[in-house]
């Protein structure tokens, strides 16, 4: 039995809190299967988080419903969307109780012994690891996919997101902080079922080393729902490296725009030049 981390298990004890004393023994008794005798609450939820298999065998009991969950997440400081139903709000929770990302779940830029690095691989490399992360998200995907561990952690606390979608007119939408950037790019692909599928080829990908300090990626694709190509998108990403995490590279910034049209007859390339993109964050 693969049993609850420490955060786990805190977490868990807090969420039983709020709980019933004659809900939380009844939930001990299934968990236990009656072979363990419990006299308070406080036994009982010792008992609960003992031989449970997971934090999210605990949270999937009927006993813990949405509401204590939601609760538990906005006490926390979590930004959680109104919409988001148990099973989301469930995920947000063992994403809070992880340990902090290390440098083996980002992708690490091959740099050379001079120290020069190479910025059109790190922008591939990048790519490859962001939208394989955060398709990973989109419940339409084969049921037993495993999903990254995608989250806040991968943008810096003042991260900036600028989303702007063309249908019948233009919209454009704007967040900051880590948290906010993080839940609306999830959202694309969890609540509206888009995939991205970005073009890695030299046409499609571009990657600079901005005046600033800035690793400047840019890259366009197609952008899908189920069996459907709903347009192209183009995506423009503002990295710097995280000094205290070695070679990995968090989000600073992110400029997404989605136009809704037919399949387009070739793959979608990068209109920008070299020099636009070392000024795009100035």
């Amino acid at each position: 039995m693969a049993g609850l981390s420490g955060k786990e298990k805190a977490g868990c004890r807090e969420l039983l809190e709020a709980l019933s004393t004659a809900d939380v023994i009844t939930l001990t008794e299934t968990v236990t299967r009656r072979m363990i005798y419990v006299t308070n609450k406080t036994e009982a939820i010792h008992a609960i988080v003992t031989y449970s298999e997971s934090a999210r065998e605990v949270l999937k009991r009927r006993k813990v419903q949405r509401d204590i969950i939601f609760a538990y997440l906005v006490k926390k400081g979590i930004v959680v969307l109104p919409s988001s139903d148990k099973n989301q709000l469930i995920d947000q929770a063992l994403e809070y109780w992880k340990e902090p990302v290390t440098e083996k779940q980002q992708p690490k830029p091959t740099e050379a012994d001079t120290g020069s690095l190479d910025y059109q691989l790190l922008g591939e490399q990048f790519c490859q690891w962001f939208f394989c992360l955060l398709n990973s998200q989109n419940p339409s995907l084969e049921q037993g996919q495993k999903q990254g561990e995608w989250g806040p952690q991968h943008f810096w606390e003042n991260a900036i997101l600028k989303f702007s979608y063309c249908t019948s007119e233009q919209n454009t939408e704007e967040f900051q902080g880590a948290q906010m950037a993080s839940l609306r790019l999830l959202a694309l692909v969890r609540e509206e079922h888009l995939f991205l599928n970005p073009n890695l080829d030299a046409s499609g990908l571009k990657s600079v080393n901005s005046p600033h300090g800035l690793v400047v990626v840019a890259v366009a694709g197609t952008v899908h729902r189920n069996n459907c190509c709903l347009g192209i998108f183009e995506q423009v990403f503002g990295l710097i490296r995280c000094p205290l995490v070695g070679n990995n590279w968090k989000i600073k910034y992110v400029n997404l725009k989605i136009v809704g049209q037919l399949a387009p007859e070739a793959k979608p390339s990068i209109g920008y030049q070299t020099d636009e993109l070392c000024n795009f964050y100035s």
